[in-house]
């Protein structure tokens, strides 16, 4: 099932007086986001992010929104507004412009640059417009205006958007930091003047929409990372995302303070503190970068490292150097600085990797412990904030796990919201704005889309399971040859397994119970490979489920000679 409401069925057409929004990823799980708004047969995309994948995914990279809702519609598209520079807010755009590769884009400058570098691996040059805070946008029955927000990236912006329709106001990723590192806050003024005006729906961060009073500050951190600079004995080891640019400022200022030189660790981390720099964003104190070759000829005090895996990705460079399986060596002294925040799903991942750089020697200061990263959402205190200045007509909370949007929605019913006018959905189900009323009228297909290598969307549900069958609970090769003529068993059963606690010799006594059934199916005149490869299957499953307490993937193989 790709969506959890089978009481809802396809929306009709929508009214030509009406607005629809069809979130396609991003409600009911952190990442993924991707919303279509809909009016007068033209279409608006804001973000299009990716999901990373979890335990329950093996062998996945990515898991991208379902484009099968637009997918036959791409010359309707006006553009893709981009709100931030994030991941799970631009990684899936290669994805899209793979279809149409003259989508526009819009998005602040760093925005456009961070996904325009990534669309470069891809061999994609596309066409982009540049947006500021303030600044107002025609897109044919589309008005957009840009409004600032303070975020954990530079140059995030909610957009407000107008229709003949209503009119619709989307955070993006938002918190209201009232002293930001860029000194770039919040427009709450921007927010107030577009509530004045009327704020039809109003599509909010939920993220840490649970958690009591104000985020704190990103100035309040400095002095717990510069602790943790003065206290080292060895090499420094900075963990954190590869767009935090705020968070790789303070580590470049404090490492100029401790007199240390700082080498990029990661492909994704070079390319974009090279943008981040290269556009006035990131300020690097001049010779403080080293090229991480050289990094051998510095002594080990006075080296930092800022890298990438900060969530426990497997080929990211934290988790190899805790598999000891990267050029740099942890050992005892080091100290390893895990500067982000646990995004739900991953925590067995990044305990994993504390675990594994621990056992290594190295002392790892992480959020838990210490003051060393602040979230970039807003908590209830300002979201609360942002529904008494804006004063929508209805609300549909986004961005989060369906915990977090209960808790937005509930926010929202304490400021005045009409209970009728907060809408909870999730991926998938279509939402109608028509004469200042929002309702649910219908869900679409949103299914995940797996990159799994070099195929994408090929790899399915049934095939995840056997994956996860394989990993967890092993498999059994059972292989018999009949004589063709008879119908006897000419050679086997002969057993295979692999992925067993068990001595081989166990599998032996399940050879007669394999025996009986075939002989006994051949007796009652089943001859084909096929219904005899079922009669070998069930019963080596019946077998290992009652003798080994196991269900492994049993693969029957049946020839006849």
């Amino acid at each position: 099932m790709s969506h959890p409401h089978p009481e809802l069925t396809y929306p009709p057409a929508l009214d030509p007086a009406g607005l629809r929004v069809v979130p396609l990823g991003g409600l009911g799980e952190v990442g993924r986001n991707m919303t279509v708004l809909e009016t007068k047969g033209r279409l608006l995309v804001i973000d299009c992010g990716v999901l990373f994948p979890e335990d329950s995914h093996p062998g996945v990279d990515l898991i991208l929104p379902d484009f099968s809702y637009i997918e036959d519609r791409l010359g309707d598209i006006e553009a893709v507004v981009l709100t931030h520079g994030h991941e799970d807010h631009i990684g899936a755009v290669p994805y899209l412009l793979k279809l149409k590769r003259d989508i526009p884009l819009i998005g602040s400058t760093l925005t456009l640059a961070l996904i325009e570098a990534k669309l470069k691996e891809h061999r994609i040059k596309p066409y982009t417009l540049a947006v500021k805070e303030g600044r107002r946008e025609r897109l044919g029955v589309f008005d957009l205006e840009f409004i600032a927000v303070n975020h954990s990236i530079p140059d995030a912006l909610a957009v407000f958007v107008r229709t003949a329709a209503g009119t619709l106001l989307h955070t993006g990723d938002f918190k209201m930091d009232q002293l930001p590192l860029d000194g770039r806050l919040t427009d709450l003024r921007s927010f107030a003047r577009v509530g004045e005006e009327g704020v039809d729906l109003f599509l909010t961060d939920s993220t840490n929409a649970d958690i009591p009073g104000f985020t704190t500050p990103e100035r309040e951190i400095a002095p717990a990372i510069d602790k943790v600079f003065r206290h080292a004995r060895r090499r420094i080891i900075v963990a954190c995302f590869s767009s935090h640019v705020h968070r790789v400022q303070q580590v470049l200022d404090a490492a100029d303070k401790a007199g240390r030189k700082v080498a990029f660790v990661g492909r994704s981390m070079v390319r974009n503190m090279g943008i981040a720099a290269d556009l006035g964003y990131l300020h690097v104190p001049e010779g403080i970068l080293v090229d991480l070759k050289r990094i051998g000829e510095l002594p080990d005090d006075e080296v930092v490292l800022v890298s990438t895996g900060s969530q426990g990705e497997p080929m990211a460079a934290l988790s190899r150097m805790a598999n000891r399986d990267h050029r740099i060596d942890v050992g005892p002294g080091d100290t390893v600085l895990l500067a982000s925040s646990l995004i739900p799903g991953n925590e067995n991942a990044v305990y994993r990797v504390i675990n594994g750089l621990m056992r290594l020697g190295a002392t790892v200061v992480h959020k838990g412990i210490a003051k060393v990263h602040v979230s970039g959402h807003a908590s209830a205190g300002e979201l609360l904030y942002a529904y008494n200045i804006v004063r929508p007509r209805n609300v549909l909370p986004v961005h989060g796990e369906y915990r977090h949007m209960y808790a937005n929605a509930q926010l929202a019913r304490e400021t005045g919201v009409p209970d009728e006018n907060v809408l909870l959905a999730e991926d998938g189900v279509v939402i109608d704005l028509l004469d200042g009323q929002a309702r649910v009228t219908g869900v679409v297909d949103c299914g995940y889309v797996y990159v799994d290598g070099s195929n994408i969307g090929g790899t399915d549900e049934a095939l995840l399971k056997d994956r996860r069958i394989l990993r967890d609970e092993g498999f059994i090769t059972c292989i018999v040859v009949l004589d063709a003529a008879s119908g006897k068993i000419a050679s086997g059963p002969e057993i295979m397994a692999r992925g067993f606690a068990e001595d081989d010799e166990i599998f032996q006594n399940v050879i007669p119970k394999v025996e009986r059934a075939v002989e006994e199916a051949v007796r009652n005149g089943v001859r084909d490979d096929h219904q005899l490869q079922q009669v070998v299957r069930r019963a080596v499953g019946s077998w290992a489920g009652g003798k080994l307490r196991r269900r492994p993937m049993i693969i029957p193989v049946v020839m006849q000679a």
